[in-house]
């Protein structure tokens, strides 16, 4: 399974000169429940919620969610072995509350920090290429 971040998302929303090819959206995707409201937010901001929902919405539905439960929180709330930002701890937290549960996933992301984060936990990331 493949845990997608808001870079990846948005990426192909706004058609990006780095969007992910066409066979990452075939995968099992998966996110953190943060992800639906990141793009929204991001969307709105840039006034292109009517333009771009339906399309962010097709989207979205295609990611399997996974709650920001106490267990996910409590684990974004400890340390990891490099800096992260708050929102990145809780993308990180929620991957490695799959693995930990027995799930093989790979961090797909455009954020060198995020990605970064993600091997010092041994999460592996996917090369993202295409258009």
């Amino acid at each position: 399974m493949i845990y997608v971040d808001t870079s990846v998302v948005l990426a192909t929303l706004l058609a990006e000169d780095h969007k992910p090819s066409a066979e990452l959206w075939r995968e099992t995707l998966v996110a953190s429940r943060l992800l639906t409201i990141e793009v929204w937010v991001r969307l709105h901001g840039k006034g292109l919620g009517r333009s771009h929902g339906e399309l962010a919405g097709g989207l979205l539905g295609r990611i399997a969610m996974v709650a920001m439960d106490h267990v996910v929180l409590a684990r974004a709330q400890e340390p990891f072995p490099v800096p992260v930002r708050t929102l990145d701890a809780i993308h990180l937290a929620t991957a490695c509350y799959l693995r930990d549960r027995g799930q093989s996933v790979q961090m797909a992301t455009y954020d060198l920090r995020l990605a970064a984060a993600a091997r010092s936990v041994g999460l592996p990331t996917v090369a993202l290429v295409g258009g």
